[in-house]
């Protein structure tokens, strides 16, 4: 094929309101900010996104899209490096690599319908399907709400579902027994605490989860950035429960950190938050070198496309906030 030259990176941010309060162990919000991108070329269009602040569409609308536009859209990774090249004194982490994400997920796109391929096919599929898991239960959320919610999940054929903890930790037991009421054995229950807890109390819940309610997923029980605070609940959790982290990761240097560290069974990645496509299949490779499996942060639209390329994958998290924002803004959006 003849090179073919991006013609036009187009740039827009929408802020959503939740359907209700939603908050976890350390935040709450009212609303979130998808930034989206449309890359055009060849007469074929390609969209990307990100779950981000809206100054990464001003970063894209007033140096990304210059770097884009006129390179060979063939060349996505010719693409991400000159955009990781030209925010290098801004910041390579936060806002920076949330925009380059969004601008790279749709170049990969574009390539493919250029292609005539779907992602996954251009990927390289290796699987026809993904495991999700329904994630939400929102620490203040009411226990009607919660069961609600997770009651739901199940009927509807998902067999893994995740709730919030942190936010008040003496009524966290109380919170996680109503979840398994909700759900019976039928379902695996997972547990976020966002990083909320402090190393004895997650020890100690983790024992209360696992023992009592037999809770087998364990996310960021301490701080992701306390990586000897995870390696020391990963040693010390109980049986069956993995200790999981790394939805915080912008670059291969921070997951490197992490799996050096012994910290986690099961890493995650967020592509809209780890510099794309690119950065996430990279992230997916480095975790295969290390023998942890990959498991995807939100945003299940794209994620679904690349779980399914990725050998290492355990799941990709069907978040409420971003299935619903999927479902409104994208035709197609998938479906369990």
């Amino acid at each position: 094929m003849n090179a073919i030259a991006v013609e036009r990176i187009e740039v827009s941010a929408h802020t959503v309101p939740t359907d209700a309060p939603e908050a976890d162990g350390t935040l709450a919000w009212d609303s979130t900010t998808i930034v989206i991108v449309r890359a055009s070329a060849g007469g074929c269009t390609g969209t990307g996104y990100s779950y981000t602040h809206d100054a990464a569409r001003t970063l894209i609308q007033g140096k990304l899209k210059g770097v884009v536009e006129g390179r060979n859209a063939m060349d996505v990774p010719g693409h991400w490096q000159a955009m990781v090249k030209a925010v290098r004194n801004y910041g390579r982490q936060g806002i920076a690599a949330s925009a380059i994400a969004a601008v790279d997920i749709a170049l990969w796109d574009l390539k493919a319908r250029l292609l005539d391929l779907p992602l996954v096919t251009l990927l390289g599929a290796c699987r026809e399907a993904i495991e999700i898991y329904g994630s939400g239960g929102f620490t203040c959320y009411s226990n009607d709400q919660l069961q609600a919610q997770l009651a739901g999940w199940v009927e509807r054929g998902i067999g893994k579902v995740k709730i919030k903890v942190g936010s008040e930790p003496e009524a966290d037991p109380e919170r996680v027994r109503a979840a398994r009421a909700a759900i019976g054995p039928r379902a695996d229950l997972f547990v976020d605490a966002n990083g909320a807890y402090d190393r004895k109390q997650a020890l100690a819940y983790a024992e209360i989860f696992a023992r009592e309610y037999g809770v087998s997923w364990f996310e960021e029980p301490v701080s992701s950035d306390d990586l000897d605070g995870l390696r020391l609940i990963r040693d010390r959790a109980p049986a069956g429960m993995d200790i999981a982290a790394g939805e915080y990761g912008y670059d291969l240097y921070y997951f490197r950190h992490m799996l050096e560290a012994g910290a986690v069974d099961v890493l995650q990645a967020d592509v809209t938050r780890c510099a794309g496509v690119t950065g996430f299949m990279a992230a997916g490779a480095l975790c295969r070198a290390y023998g942890i499996p990959v498991s995807a942060h939100t945003a299940p639209s794209i994620h679904a496309h690349l779980c399914c390329a990725l050998p290492n994958v355990r799941h990709v998290e069907y978040f409420h906030d971003h299935v619903r924002i999927e479902e409104m803004l994208f035709e197609g959006a998938p479906a369990p």
